[in-house]
Order: structure tokens, then sequence, then C-alpha cells
């Protein structure tokens, strides 16, 4: 079935249908990676997105047992590929990507021209579409106006993991590798929701990480006013994706929309103060604009020079803009893990 992708400045797309022929509405971003859509397709921090893939081929390799997806479901709101291949071949594939799709009620499009597309994205920057089907029609909606971070957040505390020290995830759209991370390196981790207080948990807290997750910072209020609370208390705070901008709106800084964000596993950031790059994952749309008093700079982006990462002068408390735990992409950055670890002691 045709359908067509209609972006809010009256350009369309015409398209074949390989997901659900369902119409949704979304803020359309491009992603640079090759591989590892399984991961990231069930990221939350594409909570309320239609992702456009710059990668001609997707869907070669099937769907994976959800025991390798980065949370319970898919995120995205909508799918726009080049090539979609409907006949995988791997080992692992449990189902084809359509199928997913349709499982799930999110619609994906063949759009020839997405290199066209993405130039656009990229000149104008990103801006909020719909897929349509037919006279289905429906009403542009922002997602950035809600609050995405409550949407993905989990509803219950749960623990994982064994060890001498208990960390606290404060889950903002976590994806699941970052838990694993922390237990294979010997860490009890206690998950709790974007809006719990951490500071009342009876066991002995050794430190707390902010987790990714999605949309404008500024909207999770919540979460901000209890890393204020953890900064008060010089407790170590280690924050990944959102929650760099987190860490750095609770102490005193600021945050700001990047006009078509970072998405891929190729982003390049380099270490301040050295000649050291490296190859990250990385899904955001917000960036830090001023770092807080007390803190430095401790990555910035190879492309544009953006914040990456801020770490205290004295106090064992950081944060970083892309994803050390990958999931997909490369592992040049999971010693941020040992980095925080080593604080500890």
């Amino acid at each position: 079935m045709q359908a067509k992708l209609i972006l809010k400045d009256g350009t369309e797309y015409l398209g074949q249908s390989f997901g659900a022929e369902k119409p949704m509405t979304g803020e359309v971003v491009f992603a640079t990676g090759m591989v590892g859509y399984p991961e990231s397709l069930t990221d939350p921090s594409f909570r309320g997105q239609i992702l456009v893939y710059t990668y001609p081929l997707i869907g070669n390799y099937g769907v994976p047992d959800k025991k390798f997806w980065e949370s319970s479901r898919l995120q995205i709101s909508g799918l726009i590929v080049c090539n979609y291949n409907s006949t995988p071949s791997h080992y692992s594939s449990r189902q084809t990507l359509s199928e997913w799709l349709k499982k799930e009620g999110v619609p994906g499009l063949e759009i020839k021209d997405t290199r066209g597309l993405t130039l656009k994205l990229r000149d104008h920057g990103v801006m909020l579409g719909k897929v349509v089907f037919g006279k289905n029609d429906i009403a542009f909606e922002d997602p950035n106006l809600r609050n995405l971070v409550a949407e993905v957040s989990i509803k219950k505390v749960y623990e994982s993991g064994k060890g001498k020290k208990t960390v606290a995830l404060i889950d903002c759209g976590a994806k699941r590798n970052i838990v694993r991370c922390l237990t294979s390196r010997g860490l009890k981790v206690i998950v709790v929701p974007w809006d719990y207080d951490v500071l009342k948990i009876r066991q002995k807290i050794s430190a707390v990480i902010i987790s990714n997750g999605p949309g404008d910072p500024t909207m999770a209020r919540v979460t901000l006013d209890t890393v204020r609370k953890i900064l008060a208390k010089k407790i170590p705070i280690l924050g990944i994706c959102l929650g760099n901008q987190i860490l750095t709106l609770a102490a005193g800084g600021t945050t700001y929309k990047l006009k078509f964000g970072h998405r891929g596993q190729n982003q390049p950031c380099v270490l301040s103060g050295t000649k050291k790059a490296y190859l990250t994952t990385q899904n955001h749309g917000f960036a830090v604009a001023k770092i807080p008093n007390g803190f430095k700079e401790w990555f910035y982006n190879a492309n544009d020079n953006t914040n990456e990462g801020i770490i205290h002068k004295s106090l064992p408390v950081m944060s970083v803009q892309f994803h050390p735990e990958a999931a997909p992409g490369p592992t040049d950055t999971d010693w941020v893990f040992d980095e925080f670890i080593n604080k500890l002691r």
C-alpha cells in the first residue's frame, strides 16, 4: 500500500508501506548508523520521533529475540528507509522488521529519496511530520511539548546484580545495557522511576546514575529537583545522554535544542585537553549550552564542537552526552564506567 510522509512545511514524499497501516505524527529526524536497528528502534530516546535511516539497506538481518532489545517495545513513531529487505538472513532472526512494525502498530515507509530527505533535515533542521494513508489524515503534534520521560520510565523500583557497592539508576528512559555494564563491574543496581526520590532508598547508596531518555530535559522537573538534592549531599553522580543535560541544569547551567541533533553510531568525540578522539553512539536533540560553575568541559564533538560531557573540578560528579554502553555501536568509551567507579574507591 502506498502512503505519504508529509512535513510541516508542506513537502510530501510518496512511499511504499511495509509496516502498520496506521497514521502517525512525530518529529522527523535522521540517524547515520549502519547497523544495530533492533537496538536503536527500542531505545526510549527515540520516543515520539519518525526516524529516517541514511543507510540504504534496512531489515536484512531481521529482528532478534526481545532479550536483545534495549527496552520492551518499539519506541519510534514511524520508520523511513530507502530499501527494505523482506527476506532477512541471520541465525538470531525471529521475525522480519515488517512483521515487528505491524505487530506493534508502527508505520514503516520505503521512500527512495531518503538522501534528499536527510539533506533537507540537515539544512533546515528537524521538523514535524506525519505518515498518512489515503484520506486518513491527522494533525501535526510536537512530542517535545509532552513529558516524554514520564512516558518511557519504569513505574516500579527493581534491583539487579550483586556487589559490595550499590548504585541507584534514575530511569529517564534507560537502555538495558546501562544496567548490564554496571552489574558486570560488580555493582548492585537499584533502578528507580524518573520521579522517585533517591534519598529515600533505605540501602546505602554509593552513587547515582542519571540515564538517557527522550525529549526536552526541562520537562523532567521532578528529576531536576532530585538531582539538586543529590548534589547538595555531594553523592557521586554519572549522567548519560539526557543525564548530561539534567546534571547541567540541576547544577545551574543551560541547555538548548540542536538544529538536527546527533543520532547514529559514528559521532566523533574528543577528550578535552588531549588529541584523543573516540567513536561514539549518540541519540539526542538537545545539548549543553552553558557549563555550570565548578565544572569543566570533559568531551566535545569533533564535527560541530558542541559539548559532549562535563566533569566537576573536585567532586566525583561527571556526565557524558554520548552512550558509553553503546548497544548498538562502538565500545570505545565504555572506560567511562571504570573511570567513574574508580572515583567511588
